[in-house]
């Protein structure tokens, strides 16, 4: 380390990841008792500080790891929470990142290890200090790209029915969506495929499965542009 901006201020900083999930037909959000003083036992999202060898990206990628296992997730920066109070123990400044994970794919194993749990975003508690207002931006955020990104696929299994993949789009919307409508706009995507299989545990007569073709979609995002 050198010598230079030694008559500043110093001050931390961290990374709060709000990682979301889809079960039951509702958003999800992963919370835990916070663990360390201040705030010890109340609920928070999972975060951590950022190592003097450690971009924002990589300690955010750490986090998420280490909490849930996975790699290659879905993720987005949702911006900086810098208010001078908003921690009681030093001057933290946030970065928040949106996080986006298959409840099925979480080990549940390390779901015990951290104590977390998956809580509807409409029955959330108080959170730590700014984390309610992390969250209620992570969800502006999420509507925002939802029609132009391929976020559902994220929070869905690798096949699908397109009523599952409906009530992503109206979890993160927050409201009812016109069948009709949304299954005329979804055939007309052809990233999104029809396969041979049907899914027999809603009904007998069942539904077909869909998945999505990434590779499909980046030639399609690839040619508009």
């Amino acid at each position: 380390m050198t010598g230079f901006y030694g008559e500043h201020s110093k001050v931390w900083v961290s990374v709060d990841c709000i990682i979301f999930g889809f079960d039951n037909d509702k958003l999800k959000l992963l919370i835990g008792r916070r663990q360390m003083d201040p705030g010890r036992g109340e609920w928070s999202l999972y975060g951590g500080f950022v190592q003097s060898d450690e971009s924002l990206q990589d300690a955010a990628n750490r986090v998420l790891h280490n909490l849930t296992g996975l790699r290659r997730l879905y993720m987005k920066q949702v911006g900086a929470f810098g208010d001078i109070d908003r921690d009681p123990g030093e001057r933290v400044i946030s970065v928040a990142y949106c996080a986006l994970i298959n409840v099925k794919d979480y080990d549940e194993k390390l779901m015990e290890e951290y104590g977390a749990q998956w809580v509807p975003i409409d029955d959330l508690p108080q959170l730590y200090s700014d984390h309610n207002i992390m969250v209620k931006k992570a969800i502006s955020l999420l509507r925002r790209r939802i029609g132009t990104e391929p976020l559902s696929f994220n929070l869905l299994p690798s096949l699908f029915t397109l009523t599952q993949l409906q009530h992503v789009y109206e979890a993160i919307l927050g409201g009812d969506i016109d069948k009709r409508n949304f299954r005329k706009r979804i055939k007309q995507m052809d990233f999104i495929e029809k396969t041979d299989l049907i899914d027999k545990t809603m009904s007998k007569r069942g539904a077909y499965l869909y998945r999505f073709n990434k590779r499909m979609y980046q030639e399609e995002s690839s040619f508009k542009l």
